[in-house]
């Protein structure tokens, strides 16, 4: 099966049509499980057991997105990080798992996730070395490699295993290079003639080596991208990132936005509800702004141990609708973007016409803002009614004509669906 790029409408009001990968692939935000950001890369299994990275991790994680109800929201995806596999290859130069962590194989861990109805990701990277330090494709920078290329061999191998996910990181590579070394190993992806959806981490690394972000470039390789740093279990990473998703330093706003399609995403990182880092509020947050960026939601938590809070959060169907909405158009800050204020309006349009909208107060502390909605923010006709739902408590909250207001608390956000 050979996979090209195709022409793909993103319907918007500020930009033309631009290409996205055609795999068949996250035509909505894929959703699923990511093990970095919770278990990073403990590899010491008798010391610690419970947190190794293992199969037996990816099965418990597997068994629970079942069990919990997560398969039958959207959540399909159970996404192996760094560190699974060896410190070497075998005698034949192939990848090959840790035999002792993954004693079946990563073979044996995609047949246990895809007969419960799940399916596997993987990760490695476009350098010599993962992150972690383990082998990696080491894509050459040559325009052109014959088919025994390593890496070639590598994806080959990958897709016999069964995987439908990869995840590549850009360590220890010349991020002047990616936009020769990603393209690759996307088309090397789509001649196995297995769909596997590809994550790339391209834009993030070009960004800190403060070169260009092609943007339809990577839309046109890459199924998701990573554009920013790691997220980790604080407010301030959250914050951080939303900010750059309401001004991504020096790069066109338009471009980044209206990049997103069926096919394509940006992707601000791990879903960190059931951790331990923020509030319960700051949970929702996350899982507002993720839904209004139209971004992947991959959560990263010990996920039979989660509270029953976090669960509501993650399983709330009304929130994921917004996520999953089938136009997939990013949505922006639309009101107070400048970086000087705190009380924030963010929209996003959805394929029925009505609006998603979330009213965002990032202080982190005193006491509840007053943030105001007002028609003209998101484009409603002045003196148009327009009725606005709670999407957290599943409440119809009126007719408004002149303005929505809502007291806010700090780190929080009200979450609405708008249609007029």
């Amino acid at each position: 099966m050979k996979v090209v790029a195709c022409a793909t409408l993103l319907a918007s009001l500020t930009a033309p049509p631009v290409l996205a990968l055609d795999n068949g692939l996250a035509l909505t935000p894929p959703m699923g499980w990511l093990s970095w950001e919770r278990y990073a890369c403990v590899v010491d299994c008798e010391a610690d057991p419970d947190n190794c990275i293992s199969a037996d991790l990816y099965q418990r994680m597997a068994d629970e997105m079942v069990a919990g109800g997560y398969l039958d929201a959207g959540y399909e995806y159970v996404n192996i990080d760094d560190c699974w596999n060896a410190m070497d290859r075998d005698a034949d130069g192939n990848l090959y798992a840790d035999p002792v962590r993954f004693p079946q194989g990563i073979k044996g861990v995609a047949d246990y996730v895809h007969g419960l109805g799940l399916k596997l990701g993987l990760y490695l990277d476009i350098g010599e070395a993962t992150c972690g330090g383990y082998p990696a494709f080491n894509v050459s920078t040559d325009e052109d490699d014959g088919p025994d290329a390593q890496y070639i061999k590598d994806v080959n191998l990958m897709a016999e295993w069964g995987i439908d996910s990869l995840k590549v990181d850009g360590c220890n590579q010349d991020p002047t290079w990616m936009n020769i070394t990603y393209p690759k190993v996307g088309r090397a992806l789509n001649a196995t003639g297995r769909p596997i959806l590809y994550s790339c981490s391209w834009p993030d690394y070009v960004r800190l080596a403060h070169e260009p972000v092609q943007f339809e470039l990577m839309a046109e390789y890459c199924n998701i991208w990573r554009n920013y740093d790691d997220i980790w279990d604080y407010y301030d990473s959250i914050n951080n990132i939303i900010s750059y998703w309401r001004q991504p330093g020096d790069e066109d706003v338009d471009a980044f936005v209206n990049v997103a399609a069926p096919g394509s995403q940006n992707d601000p990182d791990m879903i960190l509800v059931g951790g331990t880092g923020l509030s319960t509020a700051q949970w929702k947050m996350q899982m507002s702004m993720w839904s209004i960026f139209a971004a992947p939601l991959l959560m990263s938590n010990d996920l039979p141990n989660i509270s029953e809070e976090a669960k509501e959060i993650l399983l709330n169907k009304e929130v994921i609708a917004i996520n999953q909405d089938p136009a997939v158009k990013q949505g922006r800050c639309v009101k107070n973007c400048d970086g000087t204020s705190d009380q924030q309006v963010w929209s996003r349009e959805l394929a029925d016409g009505s609006l998603a909208v979330a009213l965002l107060n990032t202080y982190a502390f005193g006491p509840p803002q007053k943030i105001t909605l007002e028609p003209s923010d998101v484009g409603i006709p002045e003196g148009t009614t327009f009725k606005v739902r709670d999407l957290w408590t599943h409440t119809d909250l009126g007719d408004f004509v002149e303005s929505f207001a809502s007291m806010v608390p700090s780190t929080s956000v009200t979450f609405i669906k708008v249609a007029f």
